[in-house]
């Protein structure tokens, strides 16, 4: 019965925290998808930027080309071809005419290198790099679509992301555009003869390396951001859980005492109906017994003590239904102001004899400033007698009794304090001693302290017990004033 009924308790914590445990699947689902969604994002941005990058380089190199033909025919060809009767770039004086108009015509502008390749071979005639002048075969696929009359570009980039790191080789990106070389006629207009193919290099180096900074610090960012709100959510996800977990421990403890309340009604409901039935018969035990005590002092003397007997175990057992008759009768409290002070003062009064023979010291310490409380006096007063008198019998052989009353204005309670030098308890018997029947000694109905708490929660206060085994214990009442 036990395993299955926590089963079903693990059952419902289980679905309570189902809601829990998808909404934090979606949480962290949502973040994920959110940092992946910018890592695309910024990827698209990124090459969009370097699309439109490439574009625009790749428009200014044409217009550039374009006009730097223009120029090499206007201010080299001509002149060359009357002056010399043909081209020859061998000759240090056309080198030199050559160089100088094409560094005019692009001063200012932000080209790297122009090179201008030969129409019947693969081979460089002039370029501004003097190492590449007479190479054969660099002109490539774009070089040929040249010849054909068609304008084309092409991009040679090395680096990535990665080459941001320090100490990595730095990111280099070059746009090398390609027009034909064509002949002028007299009217400005290009002709359809095409001298040869002109290249114009730009370095892109530096737009490349700002687009990808870009791309690392939108990921950067993105990360950083994801990093928080993930530390944020682990937090929230983190108390949630303790809250939950609270929760769920709140109510297995509301349920346990819904229970306990329960097996404590019914119990009480057939401990009041065993003992009602079982009072009555007993008064007329004892009765008989009273009747035949006096007859057999005068028929049997000497034997008189056998029916002192049957009164005395008679009036124990009315004792004991007494006790269930307290803890299972609803309890009607009559509240009245009272002072604390005088309930302890009336009990230890009566008690006095008794510590005297049992050579225990009483030590007291009643608030003299102590307001009086709203409470059941005689309920209250079986209370604090049941309390003394569990503390007197924890010290069979003599100790010391303290009592003390204290009025803590920051609470708005009245503390009741007793305290013994006695045997103490353990832990585990601290955490029993107010359940119902529980008891370590031979005699007794385990009621005693179960019947104080019940007094005790009706006044809306608190029962404590504090205590070391062989250091005595201290119970604590705590009322509130009103």
């Amino acid at each position: 019965m036990v395993k299955i009924r926590k089963m079903e308790d693990d059952a419902a914590s289980l679905a309570s925290l189902k809601p829990f445990r998808l909404v934090k699947f979606f949480s962290y689902s949502g973040l994920a998808v959110f940092l992946l969604f910018t890592l695309v994002l910024s990827w698209i941005i990124s090459n969009h930027a370097k699309k439109v990058l490439l574009e625009r380089s790749e428009a200014y190199a044409f217009v550039v080309a374009e006009n730097l033909s223009h120029q090499v025919f206007q201010q080299f060809v001509l002149p060359t071809v009357v002056r010399y009767g043909k081209i020859a770039l061998r000759n240090p004086e056309q080198f030199a005419r050559l160089d100088a108009v094409v560094r005019n015509a692009t001063h200012g502008m932000r080209i790297q290198a122009v090179t201008i390749f030969d129409s019947k071979e693969n081979i460089i005639s002039y370029s501004t790099v003097t190492a590449r002048i007479g190479r054969v075969g660099e002109g490539g696929i774009e070089y040929r679509k040249a010849l054909t009359g068609e304008n084309n570009s092409v991009v040679r980039s090395t680096g990535s992301l990665l080459n941001l790191l320090p100490g990595a080789r730095p990111i280099s990106s070059q746009l090398s555009t390609f027009i034909p070389f064509r002949q002028y006629q007299a009217n400005n207009q290009k002709g359809d003869v095409i001298m040869g193919v002109i290249e114009v290099v730009q370095d892109l180096s530096e737009d490349v390396v700002a687009i990808t900074k870009l791309q690392g610090s939108i990921i950067l960012t993105s990360m950083l951001i994801m990093s928080a709100l993930f530390v944020v959510l682990g937090f929230i996800v983190a108390r949630a859980d303790r809250i939950i977990d609270a929760r769920a421990e709140e109510r297995r403890r509301l349920e346990q005492q819904l229970n306990q309340s329960q097996r404590l009604a019914t119990l009480g409901k057939m401990v009041a109906s065993v003992s009602h039935e079982i009072k009555n018969p007993l008064g007329i035990v004892r009765s008989t017994a009273d009747i035949l005590g006096k007859r057999l002092k005068s028929v049997a003397p000497g034997n008189e003590h056998l029916a002192e007997i049957i009164v005395e175990e008679t009036g124990r057992l009315d004792g004991i239904v007494r006790e269930f008759l307290d803890f299972a009768r609803p309890q009607e409290l009559k509240m009245v102001p009272t002072s604390v002070n005088d309930i302890f003062g009336k009990i230890l009064t009566f008690m006095e004899p008794e510590l005297e023979r049992q050579k225990i010291v009483l030590k007291t310490s009643l608030a003299q400033d102590m307001p009086q409380v709203s409470l059941d006096q005689g309920l209250m007063h079986r209370a604090c007698l049941n309390i003394l008198m569990n503390s007197v019998q924890a010290m069979p052989e003599g100790g010391t009794l303290t009592v003390e009353t204290r009025y803590e204005k920051e609470t708005g309670m009245a503390l009741l304090v007793v305290s013994d030098t006695g045997g103490g308890m353990s832990l585990e018997k601290q955490g029993h001693i107010f359940t119902p029947f529980y008891t370590d000694k031979n005699r007794g109905t385990g009621l005693g302290l179960a019947i104080v708490k019940n007094i005790v929660d009706s006044h809306q206060g608190t029962i404590t017990v504090d205590s070391k085994e062989g250091e005595g214990a201290t119970f604590t009442i705590a009322l509130p004033f009103g």
